[in-house]
């Protein structure tokens, strides 16, 4: 029964033949449900189900194994996968899921993409099924409205763009979240205004179960986005029903979403030559008199626009992108797992080697192991001073940076991210500096300072971007801090900077690493050897990584003149202790009695440097 009812819901399933393998499984998931679809060689399918949401960003790394898990209780082992799931847009979301894959489909070749490309993929597939060329002759413009909006375009030669694609708070224009949200916004103004409750209105109190307008603020404050996109049906009801509010909200998302298609497409074509919008997602192909408006605007943005309407699922882009391996299946093992394709570096860098010195440190008594710990230590310390003259260097590059209006940025992965966050973040109290003139850069963004995220680090194009986007140019000094020297996110970054005319440096502890095409500038490598345990840099590397930024930092701010003797003299006494320490510093410098210091200070506004030693 079962297969005659997936045969009548599709006429591309197979009837009275055998399923040919290879066997490709496309899946692709979005906010709200997640599509897969299994086809034989020959592109019939074999059979299909959807599941819950498939947002990466949503997911965590169990939730999204799960997932995975039940959908490969649905079907035959494939031998080969083509996945897009909504928020996989960089590469730390895509190891993410190449390493969730890996546990569920074990070796088997896995295409992981977002479920942009995948939807932009559906045309080249059904080309494919037809025997045709799957490559664009044009540029191709996907504009997406589902609960969330995004437009992404690829031309003929690979390149692609986006806009929009930001999420509910930032962005989502013209998608089923805003309508909703923009319908809510305009019946209430309306009322406050006018006085009088719309039609659109009462249909929206209706959807929400609420008595009034007022029992609108609890629901909304409490609504998540698919809450609120599940209104926007009742607005396009409305609108049919001529609502004039309802009318205006959809005119309004219906420009902005042909604005964001147009702005997309001029980052691949010029004004004048041709481009392919293919209009996707749940709103705009369940509400075709919208997908018409926005079809009409859009074309009055880009006049040699040719505008269609997707009707295919977006889970055939995947099958496409599953294909695409299955074409290109290499019999050795190493590349038929994506989480297993690289190859371990055939030297190892001193601090992923073994200590000789702790080769028992399991067995040691606690004191013993506490000496040796220390030791090392102490050895970590006297190989940082012999990079001593490299230090200085650095020290000089930063102190004339600071001094000409550019900034320092640390960039590091881990315990190195966070070591060069810390140092950061300790120059605006230590030394009044602008909280923008030191800056900490770690892989993976602010949630890699407290817990790990291991992946993040091998996405050299993210430490690019970061670079990029803090707009480093040739006053900034940019110093890379990776233990092992290796880091893809660090020599990203530095690769970036040194582009942008920024210094550049390395800390690491590899005294044999050399540099790649020019970068980095300078390499501070202290030959401190293997940790106590094996590999866990947050020890030795660590207590040398942070002897070597405290002195570039504290040298290069004392050149500004921010330290007189070894006092700080430009420290910012926000709190109770800070100023403290800042009376007896005066109380040092002027010989002045405690309350007298005091009130000198308050007068100079906590200003040590403003005080008159004379």
């Amino acid at each position: 029964m079962e297969s005659k009812r997936l045969r009548a819901q599709t006429p591309r399933v197979a009837t009275g033949s055998t399923f040919q393998r290879p066997f490709t499984l496309g899946i692709e998931g979005g906010g709200t449900r997640t599509t897969a679809l299994l086809a034989d060689a020959r592109g019939r399918e074999i059979r299909r189900a959807e599941f819950g949401p498939g947002n990466v960003r949503l997911l965590d790394d169990r939730a999204l194994v799960r997932l995975l898990r039940r959908v490969a209780k649905q079907f035959e082992k494939p031998d080969a996968i083509g996945l897009g799931l909504a928020g996989a847009r960089n590469e730390t979301d895509r190891q993410r899921v190449r390493a969730a894959v890996a546990k569920v489909w074990k070796k088997t070749p896995c295409h992981v993409t977002h479920d942009l490309e995948v939807a932009l993929m559906v045309g080249r597939a059904l080309r494919a099924c037809r025997g045709g060329l799957g490559q664009p002759a044009i540029p191709v413009v996907l504009v997406l409205s589902g609960t969330g909006s995004c437009c992404f375009g690829m031309a003929a030669d690979g390149r692609t763009a986006k806009m929009g694609g930001w999420g509910h708070v930032l962005g989502d224009k013209g998608s089923g979240f805003e309508i909703g949200l923009r319908g809510l916004k305009a019946v209430v103004f309306y009322f406050d205004r006018d006085g009088t409750w719309s039609r659109l209105g009462e249909r929206l109190l209706a959807a929400t179960n609420c008595n009034e307008p007022d029992d609108l603020i609890d629901w909304a404050s409490g609504a998540d986005k698919d809450a609120m996109a599940a209104l926007a049906p009742e607005v396009f009801a409305a609108a049919k029903a001529r609502d004039r509010i309802a009318r205006d909200v959809l005119a309004g998302a219906a420009g902005m979403l042909a604005k964001d298609a147009a702005t997309c497409a001029g980052k691949l074509a010029k004004k004048n030559s041709p481009v392919d919008f293919v209009l996707s997602g749940g709103v705009l192909r369940n509400q075709p008199a919208f997908a018409r408006k926005v079809a009409t605007e859009i074309k009055s943005r880009w006049p040699k626009a040719k505008v269609s309407t997707q009707k295919h699922d977006d889970v055939l882009g995947a099958i496409a992108l599953a294909r695409d391996l299955v074409s290109s299946l290499n019999p050795q093992p190493s590349t038929l797992n994506p989480s297993t394709s690289h190859k371990i570096s055939a030297r190892l860098s001193p601090t992923e080697e073994r200590n000789r010195r702790s080769m028992n440190f399991d067995k040691l008594p606690t004191r013993s192991a506490i000496t040796l710990m220390l030791s090392e230590e102490a050895r970590g310390a006297k190989a940082v001073l012999g990079e001593s003259k490299k230090i200085a260097r650095i020290v000089g590059w930063v102190a004339a940076a600071l001094k000409n209006g550019g900034r320092l940025f640390y960039v590091g992965a881990g315990t190195s991210g966070r070591l060069g966050v810390l140092d950061a973040s300790e120059c605006p109290p230590t030394f009044r500096a602008k909280p923008e003139q030191v800056q900490g850069i770690i892989a993976g963004g602010p949630q890699a300072l407290t817990r790990s995220i291991e992946g993040a680090e091998d996405d050299p194009d993210a430490g690019a971007r970061a670079i990029q986007f803090r707009g480093v140019g040739k006053r900034d000094v940019v110093i890379g801090i990776a233990a092992s020297g290796r880091t893809p996110f660090v020599w990203g970054a530095m690769a970036a900077a040194a582009r942008r005319g920024a210094r550049t440096a390395l800390v690491c502890f590899d005294p044999k690493l050399k540099r790649r095409a020019g970068v980095p500038h300078l390499i501070v490598a202290p030959g401190i050897g293997p940790e106590v345990l094996t590999g866990s840099t947050r020890l030795k590397a660590g207590t040398a990584t942070k002897l070597i930024l405290n002195c570039i930092t504290t040298l290069a701010m004392a050149r500004l003149g921010k330290v007189c003797g070894n006092l700080m003299v430009d420290l910012d006494p926000k709190n109770k202790k800070l100023r403290e320490r800042a009376v007896r510093i005066v109380q040092m410098l002027t010989g002045a009695e405690e309350g007298e210091a005091w009130v000198g200070l308050e007068k100079c506004g906590w200003d040590i440097r403003r005080i008159n030693f004379q």
